[in-house]
């Protein structure tokens, strides 16, 4: 997972953080000179965060998987740098038993650095194949 800790949930929404390190593999070819993470990995890291705090909240059965399938309204704000900790604000917008729809911000320290919408799908492993 791109989340390295949930701060704090509830049927809302949620806080997520994450840092990323020089260690992580998108780096190597985005960009070797100047490394700065990929916009879609700051898409899923948000998407991550909400599916992480609804899955730990039991809001589905033990074993979903949430399957992007919509994103919308995404603005990329500003870059996000190797040691960077992103702060990922998370709002449920809706929740049902087969999707999620969700909005979220991403922020280094008071900066915003990426926005967006999107609707995962809610499944399980065994549907999936």
């Amino acid at each position: 997972l791109f989340v390295d800790s949930i701060e704090s949930f509830d049927e809302n929404g949620c806080v997520c953080t994450r840092t990323f390190t020089e260690e992580d593999f998108f780096f190597k070819g985005h960009f070797p000179e100047y490394p700065v993470v990929p916009g879609v990995i700051l898409i899923e890291t948000m998407a991550q965060g909400g599916g992480a705090a609804l899955s730990y909240q039991h809001k589905f059965g033990e074993g979903s998987l949430f399957f992007l399938a919509t994103v919308d309204k995404v603005k990329f704000r500003h870059q996000v740098r190797p040691g960077d900790t992103v702060r990922m604000e998370v709002t449920n917008l809706r929740v049902s038993a087969s999707m999620v729809k969700q909005s979220g911000k991403a922020f280094v320290g008071d900066t915003l650095c990426a926005e967006a919408e999107w609707m995962c799908l809610v499944g399980s492993a065994d549907k999936a194949k």
